[in-house]
C-alpha cells in the first residue's frame, strides 16, 4: 500500500494511505509519521476484515502458500 508523506510548514510530517480514506496521521519526523500511519492502516484493515467489509488488494502484503 502506498504511503504519502509531506512536511508541513510548522515542521511536522503528515502521512496518509490514499487507499484507506481517513488513514492520516501527524508525526514529529518522517520516520515517526511513517510508523504511525502503518499502525493505523493495519488497525483499519483488521477492523474491516473482522466485519466483512471490503479491503484493498493485499497480495503484496500477504501471499498464501499452495
Amino acid at each position: 500500500m502506498k504511503i504519502e508523506l509531506e512536511r508541513e510548514e510548522d515542521g511536522r510530517w503528515i502521512a496518509e494511505v490514499p487507499d484507506l480514506p481517513g488513514v492520516m496521521v501527524y508525526g514529529q519526523s518522517h520516520e515517526d509519521a511513517s510508523a504511525k500511519v502503518k499502525v493505523l492502516a493495519l488497525r483499519v484493515l483488521a477492523d474491516r476484515l473482522e466485519h466483512g467489509e471490503p479491503v484493498p488488494e493485499l497480495s503484496p502484503l500477504f501471499a498464501e502458500a499452495a
